[in-house]
């Protein structure tokens, strides 16, 4: 069950992977960069993961009841799931930028 949240999320994750590595394709596409793209995702992924286990451990169930946990566990699979894919769009966008301040089009004075 802990990493429940991250493997319903992957599907997402690996579409948000193919779309950093294709787009835009207008920046020059060199071994270092190729290099760089695979670090960015593989640093995505695995804040993706561990932000997500830190989300399932920080989760406080509620106490039993008379109607038992009904109402409050579903937040031990939310939070993962938001923790990881916010440390995920964090760690890609941030990725996005450094790529376009190194690779993007120069500009001729």
């Amino acid at each position: 069950m802990r990493y429940l949240a991250i493997l319903l999320l992957a599907p997402w994750l690996l579409i948000l992977c193919w779309g950093y590595w294709a787009y835009p394709k207008s920046l020059p596409r060199t071994s270092f960069r190729r290099v760089f793209d695979v670090v960015a995702l593989l640093l995505a992924l695995l804040a993706a993961a561990e932000c997500a286990v830190i989300g399932f451990d920080r989760v406080e169930l509620p106490t039993v009841d008379g109607f038992g946990r009904a109402s409050g566990a579903i937040w031990q699979q939310v939070l993962p799931a938001l923790y990881g894919y916010g440390a995920f769009t964090v760690m890609l966008v941030l990725a996005m930028l450094l790529r376009h301040l190194v690779w993007g089009r120069k500009r001729l004075p």
